[in-house]
């Protein structure tokens, strides 16, 4: 019988992997904290018209890549390819937003079908804010400098470049699209396939080309900034004062328009160059019209996703997980011979409970002494404690033998009610 493997472009996260995610989380997790965004959670499962509605239904996202299929009731349901629309619909739905000021944070995996490569997965996972009522701009630059934050934190901050742009209003969009149909039509017979079909239905779209040939003609395109309204440039110019005055650095970048439809004024992505063609870790900006678009009141919002997979590669490049954040074994706890793995695992309760920020292995499955000396060593504790018995008896052990698994290798016998006094003595001579 074949083997059942994962979905292609749906990975497993291994135990030499986990380290990683667990410190970029808990260092995710204290910056929000810092900043005072609240968590909140979100089903995986949204009704199909939620991102329609949001994304736009002339997107890669939405005609190619959702994950979407009808229920038993006949209602059609997706997988969340992004985390924003789930978020204003639970913000909404349960009253967060009338009146009020939210700063709220997500994390957890998205679904997209596409093709998989390193960095882009079917199954991703992303960290998410998203903020409600604040006009901006000081919102926007809050959070652009809580993702530089985040950077420094996990000491990536020379690795990534922001760039920004104006992308204006609705009615400036429809506007420049008019413009760019009209010069894209007249470069239709040097267009894909692609380029040519969204020229007629999301012509803004076809910036997001990835076929160079196209980039290359759109050079000669109109520009957006050239159609933005006053009170637009105004709000981006407060923007990049502000920018300025915080001392975060950044480029402008006027081909730069996000690939969802909800986006409006500001929109920025932070990139790198060390990941190859999948340079943007960070992308967002504001979208004052996406409450208002799936049935709320108009409520001003503005927020960024970030690409936990790419971080993860970021971090693993460039060797940035301190050795802190790996939770040592200090101590492994052998029981050798017969009726002594239960005084054993108690002994090592004693030792968690004393010692709760070291990692303490009871050993499981009996064997021999060199076996179990040997897992020790394996398992990169620092000590071991060895309850041994020759004889059948039943009675409890009253002597242990400590063994340090260094270089030294020094070992002595010591009363049984004496190994927590003793341990903690060795622990903090080694940590000295």
């Amino acid at each position: 019988m074949a083997k059942i493997q994962a979905i292609r472009g749906m990975n497993d996260i291994l135990p030499e992997q986990s380290l990683t995610w667990q410190y970029l989380e808990s260092c995710f997790r204290r910056v929000v904290h810092s900043y005072g965004y609240q968590e909140i959670r979100f089903p995986i499962l949204e009704q199909t018209p939620l991102f329609k509605r949001s994304i736009g239904e002339v997107t890669d996202i939405v005609e190619k890549e959702m994950y979407s299929f009808d229920d038993r009731n006949g209602d059609s349901l997706t997988l969340r390819p992004e985390g924003t629309a789930g978020c204003v619909r639970a913000a909404d739905q349960h009253g967060l937003l009338y009146n009020q000021q939210q700063r709220l944070w997500y994390e957890g995996p998205m679904f997209r079908h596409e093709r998989p490569q390193k960095g882009r997965y079917r199954q991703f996972h992303q960290f998410g804010i998203e903020t409600f009522g604040m006009a901006g701009p000081d919102v926007d630059v809050e959070i652009i400098s809580l993702s530089a934050a985040l950077w420094r934190e996990l000491d990536l901050a020379d690795f990534l470049l922001l760039e920004i742009n104006n992308i204006g209003s609705t009615e400036d969009r429809k506007k420049y699209a008019v413009a760019l149909k009209d010069f894209l039509e007249s470069k239709q017979a040097l267009l894909d396939e692609d380029a040519r079909r969204r020229m007629t239905t999301n012509p803004m779209r076809v910036l997001d080309s990835k076929n160079p040939k196209v980039q290359e003609i759109l050079q000669d395109a109109p520009l957006l900034a050239d159609f933005i309204n006053e009170e637009s440039e105004s709000h981006f110019q407060s923007l990049t004062q502000l920018l300025d005055k915080v001392g975060i650095k950044y480029q402008q970048n006027p081909r730069l328009v996000r690939g969802l439809d909800y986006y409006n004024n500001c929109v920025f992505e932070w990139t790198t160059e060390i990941l190859g063609a999948q340079g943007a870790v960070c992308g967002g900006g504001r979208y004052d019209n996406l409450v208002e678009w799936l049935g709320g009141k108009p409520t001003l919002a503005a927020g960024f996703a970030i690409g936990i997979e790419r971080l993860v590669l970021m971090l693993e490049q460039e060797q940035k997980v301190p050795d802190y954040a790996r939770v040592p074994i200090n101590a492994y706890v052998l029981a050798i011979g017969e009726n002594t793995a239960a005084q054993a695992q108690a002994l090592a309760e004693s030792i968690r409970g004393e010692f709760p920020h070291q990692g303490v292995i009871s050993h499981c499955g009996g064997g021999k002494y060199n076996s179990q000396l040997k897992k020790a060593y394996n398992s990169g504790a620092r000590v071991a404690i060895i309850l041994e018995r020759d004889d059948a008896g039943a009675g409890p052990l009253t002597e242990v033998k400590l063994k340090e698994l260094g270089d030294s290798g020094q070992s002595r016998n010591l009363p049984i009610d004496e190994v927590l006094t003793a341990l903690g003595e060795f622990l903090a001579e080694d940590d000295g």
